[in-house]
């Protein structure tokens, strides 16, 4: 988001009112019996003379069961990748969603330690390349590297590593979490070492083909990470400042093009403004404000770019919004480009109005509200990436796919709050709405997409974004429909390249996974109710 803050309103608010119809189409005039019927016709127009950000990618994490998955689900890991990666389409069925960035644990070594880690959730505990001679031993993690390799074989061709925490030889307490709570957990001569070994790891996979984009060495440091539950550690602004700049000095060093990603705040109000501790609040002023002691904005592989994750600030529609442009509005006064590394559902507070409770919410409602999770964070905060957290986890606790993409069922797990080291024994999967909704935006918004302005009297329950291909030839719009009514779009259509040769959509709903279904270029789409859908506009 390269944007001044004069022209930010013209970004955030490009809409127009417009009136809706009721209407009660034929089957005739929509084609056939194969087309849905819609009772509400809305008036969208798409105007491709106005643009804003580019996109980078999509992404999810490998975190923290695809260690298992790559390494021991021999039978059906294949199938599992081609869900996260593939872009190809069989039979009017996209095989995979699309992935176009891969987010990498760079993990701790607490599984090395066993039950002495004090992870006691086998699930959680992460393999390090570290020897404890501080050598460096590449046969480790190698459920991981098989999800990189069939990343890389099916066109995903971004990587981004991330840290949760040091590697447990140059932690104070030895240990892959934190011990007291509100400071690093890495050792004060430790920290050109750590980076030496993040830039390790870098150049490892540089050298084997994969184009590592960026580093992350710091995740949510404005928590604790002191009960053990995960690898983690807390950073103030200035220790994470200090390790940014030995890791700028290592890849230098290691001569690599290899960005950092800095930030990973674990929620947007930790980038611009002071909540529960200032030493890790206000993370932009610190960083970019040249008179800071955290700044960092003079590093050859530091780009103007922030991370921040989308949790605990999307409960309602307005306020998910005001977070997001009071995030953007901030992040445009250093001229910043911001990336959305991590969400998934957390927290008990949605409003009883979406789904009454996780135990009544379908997985399809949980998927469209991740919908307007994704819509927000792409047309009001602006960010260039988005980032789902758990590409797969076992579901446990009535959570439905809150936190996942893809739902595992390791053989002789019997219910929830089993033992999780049972994901060696192989299992069963299945692919959730989740995943295929993130699908209705990775799959067909690729990088170099530039969103365009599309506008539309936009609610919590019907909204959408307009992006155009580098070459000018597609637009493709994603919509959602919360209502039960099948809606009709009535276009405008400005400023595109030339005339639509064909329309395609990719329709997601309880029932359909981007299920695809062609269009004549005179005739008007239909929304499903309930639904996800990307239209995609081939112009001649």
């Amino acid at each position: 988001m390269k944007l001044k803050q004069l022209l930010f309103s013209i970004l955030l608010f490009n809409f127009s009112a417009c009136s809706d119809a009721e209407t009660t189409p034929s089957q005739e005039e929509e084609g056939g019996q194969d087309t849905p019927t819609a009772s509400v016709t809305k008036t969208v127009t798409i105007d491709a003379g106005q643009t804003f950000q580019t996109i980078k990618g999509f992404a999810a994490s490998d975190c923290w069961t695809p260690a298992f998955v790559g390494k021991y689900w021999t039978n059906n890991r294949n199938e599992i990748a081609e869900l996260l990666f593939s872009s190809e389409i069989a039979d009017g069925q996209p095989k995979g969603i699309g992935l176009s960035m891969w987010r990498i644990n760079m993990g701790g070594g607490s599984m090395e330690q066993g039950d002495d880690s004090g992870i006691s959730n086998v699930s959680r505990r992460a393999e390090s390349y570290l020897n404890d001679d501080l050598t460096l031993d590449w046969t480790r993690c190698e459920g991981q590297r098989y999800f990189m390799e069939q990343a890389k074989e099916l066109g995903c061709d971004q990587f981004v590593l991330f840290s949760n925490t040091p590697p447990v030889q140059y932690t104070k307490n030895g240990k892959g979490f934190s011990s007291e709570g509100n400071k690093s957990n890495l050792k004060e001569d430790c920290y050109d070492d750590f980076a030496n070994y993040m830039a390790d790891v870098a150049a490892h996979y540089q050298s084997e083909g994969y184009n590592i984009t960026h580093i992350s060495p710091i995740n949510e440091p404005q928590f604790s990470w002191n009960d053990g539950g995960q690898e983690g550690s807390p950073w103030t602004n200035d220790e994470a400042a200090h390790l940014i700049r030995e890791l700028d000095k290592a890849l230098t060093e290691h001569s690599l093009s290899t960005d950092i990603l800095p930030g990973e705040a674990a929620e947007w109000t930790y980038l611009y403004s002071i909540k529960d501790d200032e030493n890790r609040s206000k993370v932009l002023e610190a960083f970019y404000e040249p008179s800071s002691s955290a700044y960092i904005g003079n590093l050859s592989h530091v780009k103007k770019l922030i991370g921040g994750h989308s949790y605990w600030t999307d409960s309602t529609w307005d306020g998910m919004r005001n977070t997001r442009q009071r995030m953007a509005q901030a992040a445009a006064q250093y001229g910043l480009e911001v990336w959305q590394t991590e969400w998934s559902m957390l927290g008990d507070n949605y409003s009883s109005t979406e789904f009454g409770s996780y135990d009544t919410a379908t997985t399809m409602d949980i998927a469209l509200y991740m919908s307007r999770v994704i819509h927000n964070d792409l047309t009001v905060a602006g960010v260039t990436s988005w980032s789902y957290w758990t590409s797969m986890d076992i579901s446990q606790w009535g959570q439905k796919d809150r936190f996942l993409l893809i739902s595992l069922v390791p053989n002789g797990w019997t219910g929830d709050g089993g033992d999780t080291g049972l994901l060696r024994n192989g299992g069963s999967y299945e692919a959730m709405p989740t995943l295929w909704v993130l699908g209705n935006y990775s799959r067909f918004i690729r990088p170099g997409y530039q969103r365009i302005a599309l506008s539309l009297n936009e609610s919590l329950n019907f909204f959408g974004s307009a992006w155009i291909s580098p070459e000018k030839d597609k637009i493709v719009a994603v919509y959602t429909n919360y209502s039960n009514k099948g809606i009709r779009l009535s276009e405008t259509r400005q400023g595109w390249n030339g005339e639509v040769s064909s329309i395609m959509t990719y329709t997601t709903t309880q029932d359909k996974d981007l299920v695809e279904k062609s269009y004549a270029p005179d005739k008007e789409v239909i929304l499903d109710a309930e639904s996800v859908t990307t239209v995609v506009y081939t112009l001649k």
